[in-house]
């Protein structure tokens, strides 16, 4: 199995105090964890990657603890997301490779929860961007917690690395008011409502 060679690490945080209207009892706040990692299947086409998902496991976690510490802990976590960004010798399905190391160790790092993390990946160049998508950790159908959250490193990824982000938030957009789903009327029976 390919070893995880990480490039750097790197977070980005946003405290968001008001969206044009009253500010909220607390700021909402929005963070990701970034790590830049080579990609061992950059340039050809390698038919068993599925080894690496093991691999990345541990990263997955360290990012995922990393991240909660960064918001205040478990308890404060409400929403979150995942991402892959592939450099151009890489694939797209390399980006998948993130679902299951990034997603659990989401999970393990809060305690639990019973909701899929929503995730986005793409191929891109040096600089390229990422929107990940974000929802409520219980109850994907909880309108007031879909956001999103772009990600990006000026540097990265170059085309033999990919960059993993892990995105967590503390609540609901700021001034949510669209309707359908809250949060308190979540039953908690599927990960959907």
């Amino acid at each position: 199995m390919p070893e995880v060679v990480i490039r750097k690490l790197a977070s980005q945080c946003e405290e968001i105090f008001h969206e044009f209207g009253p500010a909220p009892e607390r700021p909402h706040r929005r963070a990701a964890m970034l790590a830049v990692i080579e990609n061992p299947f950059a340039g050809r086409y390698e038919p068993d990657i599925q080894p690496f998902i093991e691999d990345l496991r541990p990263l997955g976690l360290a990012m995922a603890q990393r991240l909660v510490a960064i918001l205040g802990g478990a308890e404060r976590i409400e929403g979150y997301g995942k991402g892959a960004l592939i450099g151009a010798a890489g694939e797209l399905e390399h980006g998948a490779l993130w679902h299951a190391p990034g997603g659990y160790a989401m999970r393990e790092a809060i305690g639990g929860s019973r909701a899929i993390v929503p995730s986005s990946k793409k191929v891109g160049g040096v600089g390229a961007r990422l929107d990940v998508p974000i929802t409520h950790i219980n109850a994907s159908y909880v309108r007031s917690h879909f956001d999103s959250m772009e990600v990006g490193l000026e540097d990265s990824p170059r085309a033999g690395e990919m960059l993993l982000a892990l995105v967590m938030t503390t609540g609901p957009r700021v001034h949510s008011r669209s309707g359908g789903l809250e949060a308190w009327q979540i039953k908690g029976e599927d990960g959907l409502r």
